[in-house]
């Protein structure tokens, strides 16, 4: 991929790599308002299965009460390699926040990334690395524990550099949202509508991967992308289809417990954002809202 790297340049980078931290697990803090990682519905559908119980349903709400970090900071022995992906991570979001900078003006706010291991605390709850990325949107703060992205490519079958850009890409587009309040209306139509809750969510993550799709349009348009680029990141969005990951956990699939779509639909919202490259594309609640842009 392209990125002329600032290595010297982290300011919306918090590292919390190696610290350690409180709480307990997925019965030791709720989800609250956090979306679930891209390697979480993996995590829920087996536990789903193995228990006769809906754990996608704790999306919904819980406790957000964590226990405060237990023990001393220590030095984090990071390997040349990570710091690398430290630095791509790190430019795929100056670059994607500037685009959303210039799309949205006074109304963006710069969005912070969480580097973790292991577990953390979030303003959405306890959160842990199985859950995959995720963005807390009380926070607004991206969290990302980087060995997701060697699943990435060892276990999801997604390599390559543009594919990792997707993933941050998504999150980000949850912070879009959440700025234009699409996140807030959502809520509040799931509460109205409780038996809509995960189509209602569904809706979200796929206008997530479209508002990422817009973005990798307009950096294609300046010459940053290279031969290969966008497949890898089509290739990210059908590897982590809900569809594809009940199959490969449970070895069953049932739509009804989706959270973010079949692997065609989230390829399709993608491509969507990207043919079409403007926000005003990815409007995946049809009636229910207005241009996501303009409201």
């Amino acid at each position: 991929m392209w990125m002329r790297w600032d290595k010297s340049d982290r300011e919306n980078i918090e590292d919390r790599r190696g610290q350690g931290t409180g709480g307990g697990g997925l019965g030791g803090g709720g989800f609250g308002g956090m979306r679930l990682g891209l390697g979480g519905i993996v995590v829920l559908g087996v536990l789903s299965l193995v228990f006769g119980k809906n754990f996608f349903a704790m999306l919904g709400g819980g406790d957000q009460t964590v226990q405060p970090a237990q023990g001393p900071t220590r030095q984090y022995p990071a390997s040349a390699e990570e710091e690398q992906l430290v630095d791509f991570v790190n430019a795929v979001l100056k670059d994607a926040q500037g685009f959303w900078r210039g799309k949205l003006g006074d109304r963006y706010e710069a969005a912070k990334v969480v580097l973790f291991t292991d577990a953390t605390r979030s303003g959405c709850g306890f959160a842990e690395a199985a859950m995959g990325p995720f963005y807390c949107p009380t926070d607004e703060k991206v969290y990302v524990d980087l060995g997701f992205y060697r699943e990435l490519k060892t276990r999801f079958g997604a390599p390559g550099d543009f594919a990792q850009a997707y993933v941050l890409a998504h999150e980000l587009g949850h912070h879009i949202q959440n700025l234009l309040g699409i996140e807030r209306r959502m809520r509040a139509e799931q509460q109205s509508h409780p038996d809509e809750a995960n189509a209602l969510s569904v809706k979200l993550e796929l206008q997530a991967d479209c508002f990422a799709g817009v973005w990798a349009s307009a950096a294609q348009t300046r010459g940053e992308l290279e031969a290969g680029d966008f497949d890898e990141a089509i290739a990210a969005a059908g590897a982590v289809g809900d569809d594809r990951l009940q199959k490969q956990a449970t070895g069953r699939v049932n739509p009804e417990t989706w959270t973010h779509g079949s692997s065609a639909e989230r390829i399709g919202w993608f491509k969507r954002g990207f043919d079409g490259k403007d926000i005003d594309a990815c409007n995946t609640f049809g009636d229910r809202t207005a241009s996501p842009l303009r409201r």
